[in-house]
């Protein structure tokens, strides 16, 4: 059984190096929508998901995109309404910005002070110094799924992200884990892709089947999951084993750890993973898109599973 992992804030950390994943999406987002029949109906590997339903709820009725005004936004604090994001102007203080505050830290929201050109930018609207995004899934506690899947005898599959910001790749990298199995996907609640229609689309309903996390600290959730048996591994170029020599074993309780467009995996986060992966390159360009890459290291863990 897992255990309990502390609660901390965000450290934000940055890379210095280490960049796997390249360059962002190259032109348009991959628009192959999921035909009936087309998904890879491949079978499952032992350790694999069945009905997710018990950890993922159905999508609601999400269509207001954006709450304006701070009561409203307070409103739908108290109503338990999945917010993706506040962004509050700044310079603001009265008793409804410290509820919206204390509500928001209790419900792992992240609120931004931002200046009145932010808002403007954001909407046209009469926003009254107050903006939200309403996220179109529900996230759900890691804790709860971890301890779930060791219940039931399976083996746990997750896919920590770090500061993947890209929408487009977010949702390609759902479809990938959805389709290899992954029972639940990371992410940090600061600088993270925001969950969108596009997101949505991209992952071809995928985000409506697998559950997304939203960690506030992606440090103390790493060693939560080493402490609760979970092998990391993380994918980076630096890294001097190759991932089809098979020097790790990836098909016990494992988390993929993917880095961000822009810089890879933060160092501090490196430095916790079990072992380092690439994948090896024939051609001239040294690196991957962070969506492929993520869909040959689910790939490999999949036929190591299924091997077995």
């Amino acid at each position: 059984m897992p255990n309990r992992r502390p609660g901390g804030r965000d450290d934000d950390a940055r890379s210095e190096g280490g960049r796997y994943e390249g360059s962002r999406a190259e032109g348009g987002r991959f628009e192959s929508s999921r035909a009936e029949g087309s998904r890879f109906e491949g079978s499952r590997s032992e350790g694999g998901r069945n009905d997710k339903s018990q950890y993922h709820r159905p999508p609601q009725d999400r269509s207001i995109d954006m709450i304006f005004g701070l009561r409203p936004i307070l409103e739908a604090l108290n109503a338990g309404r999945t917010l993706d994001k506040i962004f509050l102007l700044r310079g603001t203080k009265n008793s409804m910005t410290q509820d919206i505050t204390a509500l928001a830290k209790t419900a792992n929201v992240p609120v931004s002070m931002v200046p009145v050109e932010k808002l403007d930018n954001i909407t046209r609207k009469n926003h009254q110094g107050a903006v939200a995004f309403v996220s179109p899934i529900d996230y759900m506690p890691l804790d709860s799924i971890l301890a779930g899947l060791y219940e039931e005898g399976k083996t746990p599959l997750l896919l920590v992200l770090d500061r993947v910001t890209d929408v487009r790749n977010f949702g390609s990298i759902a479809r990938n884990a959805e389709c290899m199995g992954v029972h639940a996907i990371v992410v940090p609640s600061r600088g993270a892709a925001q969950i969108n229609g596009d997101a949505l689309k991209t992952s071809a309903g995928a985000l409506n089947l697998i559950p997304v996390c939203r960690e506030p600290n992606l440090k103390d959730t790493l060693t939560f999951l080493r402490e609760s048996g979970v092998q990391v591994v993380a994918c980076t170029e630096k890294s001097d084993a190759s991932l089809e020599a098979e020097t790790v074993d990836l098909s016990g309780p494992l988390a993929v750890l993917m880095g961000s467009e822009e810089d890879g995996i933060s160092p501090e986060y490196l430095k916790l993973a079990d072992h380092k992966l690439r994948i090896p390159m024939a051609g001239q360009i040294s690196s991957l898109n962070v969506s492929v890459a993520s869909g040959i290291m689910l790939y490999e863990v999949l036929r190591q599973r299924l091997r077995k």
